[in-house]
């Protein structure tokens, strides 16, 4: 069985992920956690991340962010990525703030998917909420603050026995 912290697929970088695979498949959205998932921690939009986000968007996903971050970092972002729906402050590992956002997106939790760079917040509060997640490599990690480098120490034994197939 599989810890409820450990997620459903684990990838490189959302930047490579088979979007089209995944929506002939009945994906119908997809929700991104910002820091060290599509940029590095508090960098704004770049033009690879808006253009990302603008592709899968023109292909008929309803896209969103669920971000533990205060409201003007995660409006900025949303707002430069053509207005993306949000929720700031989630309260992750919480399963509301993804909730909340699936309603605002007017889907359901099965119907999207969910990537985040961290086990204990993004995954365990996606896997809570019922909705896949993917776990992706951190952009940058030495962009971290010290309070998400601890956890990432933290998450390296789960995610050694995750890659040796133990937990999946």
């Amino acid at each position: 069985m599989r810890p409820p912290m450990c997620p459903a697929r684990y990838i490189e970088s959302v930047y490579g992920f088979d979007f089209d695979g995944e929506m002939k498949k009945g994906l119908k959205g997809a929700i991104f956690d910002i820091d060290n998932t599509l940029v590095p921690h508090d960098a704004p939009a770049d033009e690879r991340s808006r253009g990302f986000l603008a592709a899968l968007s023109a292909k008929g996903l309803r896209l969103g962010i669920v971000s533990n971050n205060r409201e003007p970092r995660v409006k900025a972002f949303a707002e430069a990525c053509g207005g993306l729906d949000y929720v700031f402050l989630a309260g992750k590992p919480s399963p509301e703030g993804y909730r909340k956002l699936c309603a605002k997106l007017g889907l359901s939790e099965k119907e999207v998917i969910f990537f985040g760079d961290q086990l204990f917040t993004d995954i365990w509060g996606a896997n809570r909420a019922g909705i896949e997640s993917v776990l992706v490599k951190p952009i940058d990690k030495s962009s971290d603050i010290p309070r998400i480098r601890f956890k990432r120490y933290l998450e390296k034994p789960i995610l050694y026995l995750y890659k040796k197939g133990i937990f999946r």
